[in-house]
């Protein structure tokens, strides 16, 4: 048998959780034609790839992505290939480009996912050639994908683009029978083109961006229970995923999202993914809803998952420039002004305005995301040298007991977005997130890759949570195998979304990942930045931990060699669309 690619010798890891074994795989026409514990026949093969030492896994999936505009114009997403994904989702938070109009598309992405709006509205007005789900899939295969997509439809596009942005988000207006009958056929279309699901929110945080309808929230949290029920039919009788963003500040809305799922006597159950459990510092018992909430709702039918992070979410901003500033009022009035810099430095050195702030900032209970400490948030850049590397707190204090606000707002007001600092919101106890990872009510993902350019970069939280299984596995009391831990972020999420992807047996996709387990090492948490040519050369947070992957292949094609993307990427197509078979 002759073969396109020989990966040799390396400890292979399948994607369903069984034991690993050191074994030679033959690939050919984008397939694994052979995985054998002897030596396979090199002779006329034209790549071999020495494993020795290392680990050879499936191409991670990642579940919540943004890159629905980055992908139009940089349909490499070189990015997530170099950690090792080789499936992303699209279409997260009730956000897609399938029906939206560019200045509309603009407003949903630009405040929400931190993706300068002009970059939105530039892509589509270029780009967009689509009107159906059909056309867009066709479209995103005319590109030289580097990853496999998969995608939702977003909630708040196809109300957006029935009822017009500014009527789908005016609390006094409902849609109407014809309105929701083109919703629901939109979502009818997308799911004969493949579409996973749907994603949907209801987090009123989400602000919009641009003039006509500035500040408002997403046009899906605007819905009510008749139009929720209908479109969750659709999704329920075909067997695909509502991915859902519950309101943070009302129980009520987690518990009306989460028992969604349950069957109550219908068949099949809902699949429901929800953002996000998380081990959140503002409300440290949280955790620990999260999988009984899970247990609850599956032992009476459903099929819920929570989204999770399995490493520290840390944060930096530029400023104010941070979307948890959105969830208080004074927050969320400062953002408002974002376009309009002078106004926002005006009311940042106003005196009720910072009295308005200062009684947020104090408000230590409730639910909420930030926790509102800025003890802990530590300056990483200042044209102020002197406070590089304090807390806002420790500012405060050392300049004559300043509240921390006031040390804050004085820092912003002078210096502006180059006053850079970084907090961690949650994830931060280790066992907590420990048994998260491993809860089965929990799903690997929420890298919000694409997004947020400025603020995070957990491209590679899937190598970070390999190490962490790695190093427990010595340990009196490892929390997970690392078998378990592969297959909980490929097989394990292709299966439950019904894709094509995250196996690597005989007949499967040869999408994988090559890792040298001895770089597994502190160079996954090293701080590092990047521009993006697609936007500017906006100079984005990305990680850079390039020894530690040795190599990637998407259909049988090596698409990152030595932790570093080859040429074919972004110039040859070797992703695909994938489509979701219910």
């Amino acid at each position: 048998m002759s073969f396109d690619t020989i990966v040799r010798g390396g400890r292979w890891f399948d994607g369903t959780g069984a034991p690993s074994a050191v074994r030679h795989l033959g690939i050919r026409a984008g397939r694994v034609v052979a995985v054998s514990e002897e030596p396979l026949d090199e002779t006329g093969c034209p790549r071999v790839i020495d494993a020795t030492g290392h680990w050879v896994l499936p191409g991670m999936v990642d579940i919540h992505t943004h890159y629905d505009v980055e992908v139009l114009v940089q349909p490499g997403l070189s990015e997530s290939l170099r950690h090792g994904i080789t499936t992303t989702f699209l279409g997260s938070c009730s956000l897609s480009t399938v029906h939206a109009a560019p200045e509309d598309a603009g407003d949903l992405f630009g405040r929400v996912e931190a993706i300068p709006r002009p970059y939105v509205v530039g892509a589509l007005e270029q780009l967009k050639t689509w009107t159906t789900a059909g056309e867009y899939v066709a479209a995103l295969e005319q590109l030289p994908l580097g990853p496999n997509v998969a995608a939702f439809i977003g909630h708040s596009d196809i109300r957006s683009a029935r009822m017009g942005l500014a009527r789908s988000t005016d609390p006094a207006v409902r849609p109407t029978a014809a309105e929701l009958a083109r919703m629901e056929a939109d979502l009818v279309d997308a799911l004969d083109e493949g579409f996973i699901g749907m994603s949907s929110q209801e987090l009123m945080f989400d602000k919009l961006d641009g003039e006509t309808c500035r500040s408002r929230t997403l046009p899906s949290t605007y819905a009510k229970g008749k139009e929720r029920r209908r479109l969750n039919r659709v999704l329920r009788r075909r067997g695909r995923a509502l991915q859902g963003g519950p309101d943070v500040a009302k129980p009520q809305s987690l518990a009306r999202m989460a028992f969604s799922s349950a069957g109550w006597g219908r068949k099949p159950a809902l699949k429901v993914s929800l953002l996000s459990a998380a081990d959140i510092k503002a409300i440290p018992m949280v955790a620990h809803l999260f999988p009984l909430i899970a247990r609850t709702v599956n032992r009476c039918g459903g099929d819920l998952r929570f989204q999770h992070l399995p490493v520290p979410f840390e944060v930096y901003s530029d400023g104010i420039a941070l979307p948890v500033f959105e969830e208080f009022g004074s927050g969320a009035a400062a953002l408002h002004l974002s376009n309009q810099i002078e106004e926002q430095r005006a009311l940042l050195a106003d005196e009720d305005y910072r009295r308005w702030f200062r009684k947020d900032y104090d408000k230590k209970y409730g639910p909420r995301v930030w926790h509102r400490d800025f003890f802990d948030a530590e300056i990483t850049e200042c044209p102020d040298a002197d406070v590089v590397g304090r807390t806002f707190g420790q500012v405060g204090v050392e300049r004559g007991g300043i509240h921390p606000v006031d040390a804050f707002l004085d820092l912003v007001v002078e210096h502006g977005e180059k006053v850079r600092w970084r907090t961690t919101i949650s994830n931060h106890r280790p066992k907590v997130l420990d048994k998260l990872t491993a809860d089965p009510g929990v799903q690997l993902g929420f890298s919000d890759a694409g997004a947020h350019l400025r603020n995070m970069a957990f491209y590679n939280f899937g190598l970070r949570l390999l190490r962490r299984v790695r190093d427990a596995e010595s340990t009196p009391r490892p929390f997970m195998s690392v078998e378990h831990a592969v297959h909980r972020l490929t097989g394990e999420l292709a299966d439950w979304y019904g894709l094509d992807a995250g196996h690597l047996r005989v007949g499967d996709r040869a999408d994988l990942v090559v890792i040298d387990p001895e770089r597994l090492d502190e160079s996954l948490d090293e701080y590092a930045e990047a521009p993006v040519p697609a936007f500017g050369n906006l100079s984005r947070m990305v990680n850079r931990n390039d020894a530690t992957v040795a190599a990637v292949l998407v259909g049988g094609e090596l698409v990152v060699a030595e932790g570093v993307p080859t040429d074919v990427v972004g110039a040859r197509r070797t992703g695909s669309f994938l489509r979701a078979t219910g």
